[in-house]
C-alpha cells in the first residue's frame, strides 16, 4: 500500500506539476493491476479523505468494467455482497464516492445480466427497501435512486460486445417495471423532499433514454408536467420530458402523443408570463418542450387529421417561440430552437399525397406566411446605440443567427413561392414610398436581407417583381453600414438577372461603384462588383472606362484588404475579357503601369521585409488579374455559340503580351529573392494561373518560362517551380513543337532533385511531394519523356521509394500515386519494364514495411492501390517476390504466424480485378501486425 499512498499523495497535494503528472501515469498502471482488487477496498475505509476514496472506488469499476473476464465465477455473488455493503455505507458519506460505487455496482450487474442475475434492478429495489438497515430511509432512497440513474447511463457507454447488449437492453426493458411504479410513487407523494423527487426526475430521464415504449412513461410524464410548476424542479422537468418525447420509437404511440398535446398547451400561461418578466430559463425551457413535440412527431401528428386544430395550436405556440420579443443573442435564446421544427413542418406537409397536401397547404400557407414576417422582425438589428454596446461574441451570434434565418427564408420559398417575392416587395415599396411614417434603416434592411436569401439559391430570373426592386434600390437612404452591405450583397444576388437585363444595369451600377470607395464595405462592394463583372461581362463595355478609373483610384488609395484587392483584380480580368484587344491592351497599360514601375524601383532596392511584401502583393495583383482575363471563352464553349458575342480575336493574346513585356523585371526580381519561398511561389503562381486561363493561347511563352523555371530551381530547389513544371507538362508536353524545351526543363529539374536525394532530402517533404506528383503526370501525360537517356529511370524509382518511408502524408500519398502510373507502363516503356524487373522487389519489401506497422493506418488505401498494380502488371514476378519477402522471420511484424503471412499472400495473388477487396485485405493485414485485430481501435476503422 506504501507506493499507492505515496502517489495519491503527490497526486492530489504536491505543488510540483512534473510530480503531479508522473503520479498520475503510474496510478493509471496501478488501477489496471491484479493488485487493485485488493488495494481498492482498504483505500475505501472510513478513515480516509474523500480523495482517496473516490480512487478506489475508480478503480474497482476499471477492473470490473474493462477485465471482467478475470473474475472468477464464484466470486461474484461476494463482490456483490460487498459493494451493497459499500454504497449502503456511503449513502450518508461523500457524494462523489457514492456515485462511483454506484456506477461499479452497474457494471457488474450489467455483465451478470441476464444469466448471472436476472432480477438485478428487482434485487436492487428490495435491498435498498429493507427496513433493518442503519442507514435512514432518505439516505437509502437517495443511494438506490442514483444507483438506478447510473445503471442505463452505464449501459450506453459499455464495451459489452453486440449480441450481449441486445440481451442486456432486452432485459432491462422488462426491468422497467420494477423502476417506474416506485418512481412515480415517489414523484406524486406530497411528503417526498424536493432533493428525492429531483433524483427521481433525472433517474427517470436516464431510463427513457433506453428506448422505453412512450405508453409505459404515461404516468411519469404527466407527472413531470405538474412539477413544471416548482421552479427547484424544473429543469429536471424538463430533462426529462424532451428526452421521453425525443426518443425515437416515441412516433408508434400516436395514442400518447395526442395526449401529450393539451399538457403542451396547458403550459402557454407559464410561457407567457416568464417572457413579460423575462425570465428567459422558464421561457427557453417550455420552448424546448414544444419543440421536441413537433419536431419529432409533425409527420405522425398530421397524418391525426381529426385532431388537425389541436396540432395547428401547437404550431401557434412554435411560433409565439420563434417571435419571443427581444434581440437573440443578448435578451433572448429561445427563437434559435424552433428553426429546424419550420423544415421539418414543411417537408411533412409536402411529402403527403396531393390531396391531402392541398388540404394542409391551405391551412399552413398562411402561418408560413406569418413565419417570414416573424422571422424578418426576429432579423433586424437593434438601435445603432444598443448595438454599439454588444460584445463581438454576440455580435457574431447574430450574424450566424441571421444566416440560419436566411436558410429558414430560402427554404420556405418552396413552400410559398413566387407569392412570397411579391409580398416582401410589396412590403419594402410601401415602407419606401409612405409619406406618413419615416421608416427605420431596420425595417429596410430586414426586408432587403430576405429577399436576398432567396435570390442567392433560388432562380429568380422569371420574377416579375425583380424589376421594381431594382428600381426600388437606387431609393433607399443608405445612411448605415449594415444596410448598405445588404444593399451591395442583394445587388450581387441579382447579378445573373442583370445579365438578362442589361438595361437595368445603370440603375446600380453607380451604387456599387460608389461603395468601392468606403472601406467598411470592402467586402460586400467588392463581391458584388465581381459578380456583376462575371455575370454581366459582355454588357459592360459602354462602362468598362468607369469601372476600371474607380477600381484604380481605390487600389491606389489602398482602401482595402490584401484580399479584397486580390477580388478586385479578378472583377477587373472578367471585365476586360469582353473588350476588344486594343482596348483590353489600352486598358491593361493604365491599369497595370502604376504596380509595374513600383515593382522596378523596388526590384532595385537592397532585399528587406517590408518590400518583400510590397512584391508579394504586386505579383498576387497580377496573378489575380491573369486569372480571370481569358478572352478565347473557353468556359462558354460547351453552353453554345449564342454566346460567344465576340469572335476570337486573332492575334498574340493580350496577357502574353503583357507577361511578354514583364518577363525581364519579373527575372530581375527573381535574381535578388530567390532564397526566399514567399516570393518564388508568387512568381510562379503568376504563370501557373495564366496557363491554366490561357491553355494554348500561352504557347509563345512556354521556351523563356522553361529556361526561367530551369535556372530558379539549378540554383534554389523549390516546391512551387515544380507545380509549375507540372502544369507545363500537363498543356503542352503532347505537342511535337512544345515538347523540345518542356523535356530539357523535365531531365533538368530531375538531375537537380536525385542530387537533393544523395544529400539528405528529408528537410524538403514538399519538395520531394512535388516532385513525385510531377513525375506522375510525366507518365500520365507524355511516357515518352521515361524514354530518354539522359534520364536516370533506376535512380528516380530509388528515390521514389525513399519517399514512401516519409513521415508526412501527403509525401507519401504523392510516392504512391507515382508508382501506380508507373507500374502499368512496364510492357510499352523499356527502362521502366527493366527497372521493375531488376529492382521491383525493394518496392514491395517497402510497401510490406508500410503495411506492417511503419506507415499510418490511414495511408493502407494507397499502398494497397500499389500491391494491386503489382498484381495486375508484373504478376510472375509478384509471385515469387511476396512468397520470399514473407519468408523472412518477424517480417513484416513479429506478431504474424507463418499461416497468416501465407494466406496473405495467396489472397493478394488471387485478387486481380477487384481493387475494393485488395484494400479490405490490406487493411485486415495491418491490424494482425500491429496487434489490433479485434480490438476497440478497429471499431471505427
Amino acid at each position: 500500500m506504501e507506493p499507492v499512498w505515496r502517489a495519491l499523495h503527490q497526486l492530489y497535494y504536491d505543488p510540483n506539476i512534473e510530480n503531479k503528472n508522473l503520479a498520475q501515469k503510474w496510478l493509471m498502471q496501478a488501477q489496471v493491476s491484479p493488485q487493485a482488487w485488493h488495494f481498492s477496498w482498504q483505500l475505501l475505509q472510513p478513515d480516509k479523505v474523500p480523495e482517496i476514496q473516490y480512487f478506489g472506488a475508480s478503480a474497482l469499476h476499471i477492473k470490473i468494467s474493462r477485465y471482467w473476464s478475470d473474475i472468477p465465477t464464484d466470486q461474484y455473488e461476494s463482490l456483490k455482497a460487498q459493494l451493497f455493503t459499500q454504497i449502503t455505507r456511503f449513502a450518508s458519506g461523500s457524494k462523489i464516492v457514492l456515485t462511483r460505487l454506484c456506477v461499479a455496482l452497474a457494471s457488474l450487474a450489467l455483465s451478470m445480466m441476464p444469466d448471472a442475475w436476472p432480477c438485478a434492478v428487482a434485487d436492487m429495489v428490495r435491498l435498498f427497501q429493507a427496513e433493518d438497515s442503519p442507514v435512514d430511509g432518505q439516505g437509502r432512497c437517495m443511494a438506490l435512486l442514483e444507483l438506478l440513474t447510473v445503471l442505463p447511463e452505464e449501459f450506453q457507454t459499455s464495451r459489452l460486445p453486440q449480441y450481449r447488449k441486445s440481451l442486456v437492453r432486452a432485459s432491462l426493458a422488462v426491468e422497467c417495471g420494477a423502476v417506474f411504479p416506485l418512481l412515480e410513487q415517489l414523484l406524486q407523494q406530497p411528503s417526498s423532499p424536493s432533493c428525492v423527487r429531483q433524483k427521481v426526475l433525472k433517474c427517470f430521464s436516464s431510463w427513457v433514454q433506453l428506448e422505453v415504449p412512450l405508453q409505459d412513461c404515461e404516468a411519469l410524464i404527466q407527472a413531470a408536467f405538474s412539477a413544471l410548476q416548482d421552479s427547484e424542479l424544473f429543469d429536471s422537468s424538463v430533462e426529462a420530458i424532451v428526452n421521453a418525447i425525443s426518443q425515437p420509437d416515441a412516433q408508434r404511440y400516436v395514442n400518447t402523443l395526442l395526449k401529450l398535446i393539451p399538457l403542451v398547451l396547458g403550459l402557454q400561461d407559464q410561457l407567457r408570463q416568464a417572457v413579460q418578466s423575462g425570465d428567459m430559463e422558464t421561457s427557453h425551457g417550455i420552448c424546448r418542450i414544444a419543440v421536441a413535440l413537433g419536431e419529432n412527431h409533425s409527420r405522425a401528428l398530421l397524418d391525426q387529421v381529426e385532431h388537425w386544430q389541436s396540432f395547428l395550436a401547437l404550431v401557434n405556440m412554435i411560433m409565439f417561440c420563434t417571435g419571443i420579443p427581444g434581440h437573440f443573442p443578448v435578451n433572448e435564446t429561445t427563437s434559435s430552437l424552433t428553426l429546424t421544427f419550420w423544415y421539418t413542418l414543411q417537408d411533412d406537409i409536402l411529402s403527403f399525397e396531393a390531396e391531402k397536401q392541398a388540404v394542409y397547404q391551405q391551412v399552413y400557407r398562411p402561418v408560413y406566411f406569418q413565419l417570414v414576417d416573424v422571422l424578418l422582425h426576429k432579423a433586424q438589428f437593434p438601435s445603432d446605440e444598443e448595438y454599439g454596446f454588444w460584445s463581438s461574441d454576440e455580435k457574431e451570434q447574430f450574424r450566424i443567427y441571421r444566416v440560419d434565418i436566411s436558410d429558414t427564408l430560402m427554404y420556405v420559398y418552396e413552400m410559398l413561392g413566387a407569392e412570397l417575392l411579391s409580398n416582401l416587395y410589396d412590403k419594402l415599396g410601401r415602407l419606401l414610398t409612405s409619406s406618413e411614417e419615416p421608416y427605420s434603416w431596420q425595417h429596410t434592411e430586414a426586408l432587403l436581407y430576405g429577399f436576398q436569401s432567396i435570390a442567392e439559391t433560388i432562380d429568380v430570373n422569371y420574377s416579375d417583381v425583380v424589376p421594381g426592386l431594382i428600381g426600388l434600390i437606387p431609393r433607399i437612404s443608405i445612411s448605415n453600414v449594415q444596410l448598405a452591405d445588404t444593399v451591395m450583397f442583394t445587388i450581387g444576388a441579382l447579378s445573373e438577372w442583370l445579365a438578362d437585363h442589361p438595361v437595368m444595369i445603370n440603375s446600380v451600377l453607380p451604387l456599387v461603384l460608389h461603395a468601392l470607395g468606403n472601406p467598411e464595405l470592402s467586402i460586400s462592394s467588392v463581391s458584388t462588383l465581381k459578380k456583376i463583372c462575371r455575370e454581366c461581362k459582355y454588357d459592360l463595355p459602354p462602362y468598362a472606362a468607369n469601372i476600371v478609373a474607380v477600381s484604380q483610384d481605390v487600389l491606389m488609395k489602398q482602401i482595402h484588404k490584401t484580399s479584397q484587392c486580390m477580388w478586385l483584380m479578378q472583377a477587373l480580368g472578367f471585365l476586360l475579357s469582353a473588350l476588344q484587344v486594343e482596348e483590353i491592351l489600352k486598358n491593361l497599360h493604365s491599369l497595370i503601369s502604376p504596380y509595374i514601375q513600383q515593382l522596378e524601383k523596388l526590384a532595385e532596392e537592397i532585399p528587406n521585409p517590408s518590400n518583400k511584401l510590397a512584391i508579394v502583393h504586386i505579383l498576387g495583383l497580377l496573378s489575380n488579374l491573369f486569372t480571370t482575363l481569358d478572352v478565347s471563352h473557353h468556359e462558354d464553349d460547351h453552353e453554345g455559340p449564342e454566346l460567344r458575342k465576340l469572335p476570337v480575336p486573332q492575334g498574340p493574346n493580350p496577357v502574353v503580351v503583357v507577361l511578354q513585356q514583364v518577363f525581364q523585371l519579373i527575372q530581375k526580381v527573381l535574381s535578388k529573392w530567390l532564397n526566399d519561398a514567399q516570393v518564388v511561389e508568387a512568381v510562379c503562381a503568376i504563370f501557373e494561373k495564366s496557363v491554366k486561363t490561357l491553355l494554348d493561347d500561352f504557347a509563345p511563352m512556354v521556351p523563356q518560362l522553361c529556361e526561367m523555371l530551369g535556372r530558379m530551381y539549378s540554383t534554389i530547389p523549390q516546391a512551387s517551380a515544380l507545380d509549375l513544371t507540372r502544369q507545363l507538362v500537363h498543356i503542352f508536353a503532347h505537342e511535337p513543337a512544345h515538347f523540345p524545351p518542356i523535356e530539357a526543363l523535365f531531365l533538368l529539374v530531375t538531375s537537380v532533385t536525385l542530387t537533393l536525394f544523395q544529400q539528405g532530402p528529408r528537410d524538403h517533404p514538399d519538395i520531394v511531394d512535388s516532385f513525385m506528383q510531377l513525375l506522375a503526370q510525366a507518365l500520365k501525360r507524355k511516357p515518352d519523356l521515361f524514354l530518354c537517356e539522359r534520364l536516370d529511370v533506376k535512380a528516380v524509382f530509388h528515390c521514389a521509394v525513399l519517399a514512401l518511408k516519409f513521415p508526412e502524408a501527403p509525401t507519401v500519398k504523392a510516392s504512391c500515386g507515382f508508382f501506380t502510373e508507373l507500374l502499368p507502363r512496364c510492357g510499352e516503356v523499356e527502362p521502366v519494364g527493366k527497372v521493375v524487373q531488376e529492382d521491383g522487389r525493394v518496392l514491395l519489401i517497402a510497401v510490406l514495411e508500410a503495411i506492417g506497422g511503419q506507415a499510418s493506418r490511414s495511408l493502407m488505401d494507397c499502398f494497397a492501390d500499389i500491391l494491386f498494380a503489382l498484381n495486375k502488371h508484373c504478376f510472375s514476378l509478384l509471385s515469387v517476390w511476396i512468397k520470399e519477402a514473407l519468408q523472412s522471420p518477424g517480417f513484416p511484424s513479429a506478431r504474424l504466424s507463418p499461416e497468416q503471412k501465407d494466406t496473405f499472400s495467396q489472397q493478394i495473388l488471387r485478387e486481380r480485378v477487384n481493387k475494393r477487396r485488395v484494400k479490405e485485405m490490406v487493411k485486415e493485414f495491418t491490424l494482425l501486425c500491429r496487434g489490433l485485430h479485434g480490438t476497440d481501435y478497429t471499431a471505427d476503422y
